[in-house]
C-alpha cells in the first residue's frame, strides 16, 4: 500500500479575472469575427481567475517584460525568450514549494525523502527543477531523481505510479512529486481557434505530493493509493497535441477534444471498473481534470454523474484554470481539504493528454 501523504500547491502571485484576459486579448485580435469568438469562449469557461509570471500585462504594471513593447503595443517573443522567463521563474517557485510540502507534511524530515520526481511540459533547463528541490530541502546527493518532460495535462499520473512502484521496491521510500507548469508564457498572438481557446484556459500553478508506504500522520488528510489505469483513443490523436516552435509552444486543442473524450470515456470507465472489482456507484467523489468547462459537462453527462460528484473539478478550473500536470493535485487537495470527505471515501482521478491519453487512478480518503 502506498499513500498520498500530503499536497502542496502554490500559485504565482499575479492574478488575472477572465474578464481582464478577455479585454487584453479582444484589444489585440485584428477581426470582428475573431473579437466575437474570444468574447464567447472566455464567457463560457467556467473560469473566474487564473495566475501567472506574466506582470506585464497588469495595466499599473510599467515595466514590460515579455509580450509588450515600451509603448503598450503587443510583441511575440522567441521560444528561447519565453523558455528564460521559464528558467527564472521555476528558481523561485519550485524552492519554496519544496520546502512548504515538506513543512506541512507531519511524521515526515528531509532526511527520509529518497526519491525526487519531477513533472514539467512548458520548460526547459538542466541542471532542473530536481536540483532545485535537493538545494532547498538540503538534500543528500545520493537522492534519486527523475524527470518527466512534455507529456500534458496527464503527468501527474505516471509521477505517481513511479512514486507508487519506487514504495512497493522499497518500504521505506519517501517520494516527492512536484508538477510545475507555466503556461502563459507561451500565450500566442495568432488568431486560430486552437490558439484562442489555449489563450482562454491555460494558466501558471505547481503542486507537490509527499508518497510513502506509512499514513498520514494523525490529524492529518491524505489518500491511500488503490490502482492506476492508463487507455488511449486514437481517434483523438490529432485533436489534442503540440510542438515547438521559434515563437512559442504550438498547441493543437481541437474543439473536438471534448466530444471525443465524452464518447470515449463510458467504455473506458466501464473495463476500468471491470478489471477493478468496483463500480462507479462506488465512487461519491470524481476528480476529473478540468481541461475546460466542455470536458467537464461532456463527462460528467456520458458517466451520468451528479454536479455534486465534480464540485472540486469545477472550483479548481473556475479559481486557476487549466494548468496542465499540476491541476489534478489541486483537485485532490480541493477534495481532501473538504471537511466534507469522509474516512475511507472512494475517489476516482482522471486526467486527459495528447495521444489522446486519458489516465485513471482510484484512491481512498485517509482522514485521522
Amino acid at each position: 500500500m502506498a499513500y498520498i501523504r500530503h499536497i502542496e500547491t502554490l500559485v504565482p502571485d499575479h492574478r488575472y479575472s477572465q474578464s481582464e484576459t478577455r479585454d487584453l486579448l479582444v484589444d489585440r485580435a485584428k477581426s470582428d469575427r475573431s473579437k466575437r469568438f474570444i468574447k464567447k469562449v472566455l464567457f463560457e469557461s467556467g473560469i473566474a481567475n487564473r495566475h501567472s509570471v506574466i506582470s506585464d500585462c497588469k495595466k499599473e504594471e510599467k515595466e514590460p517584460r515579455l509580450f509588450l513593447h515600451a509603448d503598450g503595443s503587443f510583441r511575440e517573443p522567441s521560444t528561447g525568450e519565453r523558455n528564460a522567463i521559464y528558467v527564472d521563474e521555476v528558481k523561485k517557485l519550485v524552492p519554496e514549494l519544496a520546502r512548504r510540502t515538506l513543512a506541512n507534511c507531519p511524521g515526515v524530515s528531509a532526511s527520509e525523502i529518497s526519491h525526487v520526481v519531477t513533472v514539467s511540459c512548458t520548460g526547459f533547463f538542466n541542471p532542473g527543477p530536481d536540483l532545485l528541490v535537493i538545494d532547498a530541502l538540503d538534500l543528500p546527493s545520493t537522492v534519486q531523481r527523475f524527470q518527466l518532460g512534455f507529456m500534458g495535462c496527464y503527468g501527474a499520473f505516471p509521477a505517481l505510479k513511479m512514486a507508487e512502484q519506487f514504495c512497493a521496491a522499497d518500504p521505506s521510500a519517501v517520494v516527492m512529486v512536484v508538477c510545475i507548469e507555466l503556461c502563459s508564457i507561451h500565450m500566442q498572438a495568432r488568431e486560430d481557434l486552437d490558439s484562442i481557446v489555449a489563450n482562454s484556459v491555460f494558466a501558471d500553478g505547481a503542486a507537490a505530493a509527499i508518497v510513502s508506504s506509512t499514513p498520514p500522520a494523525e490529524g492529518a488528510r491524505g489518500f491511500s493509493i488503490s490502482r492506476f489505469a492508463s487507455s488511449l483513443v486514437r481517434e483523438g490523436a490529432n485533436d489534442m497535441a503540440w510542438d515547438i516552435g521559434d515563437h512559442g509552444f504550438n498547441i493543437v486543442l481541437s474543439k473536438y477534444v471534448s466530444r471525443i473524450i465524452g464518447d470515449g470515456i463510458k467504455n473506458i470507465i466501464d473495463e476500468v471498473f471491470s478489471e477493478s472489482g468496483m463500480s462507479p456507484d462506488d465512487i461519491r467523489k470524481w476528480a476529473i481534470h478540468p481541461g475546460g468547462r466542455a470536458i467537464l459537462d461532456r463527462v460528467e453527462k456520458s458517466l451520468g454523474l451528479q454536479p455534486e460528484q465534480v464540485v472540486a473539478s469545477r472550483a479548481t478550473l473556475s479559481k486557476y484554470g487549466n494548468m496542465s500536470s499540476a491541476t489534478i493535485l489541486f483537485v485532490l487537495n480541493e477534495i481532501i481539504m473538504n471537511l466534507d470527505t469522509k474516512d475511507g471515501e472512494s475517489v476516482c482521478a482522471m486526467a486527459f493528454g495528447p495521444g489522446l491519453t486519458i489516465e485513471t487512478a482510484f484512491l481512498h480518503a485517509v482522514v485521522s
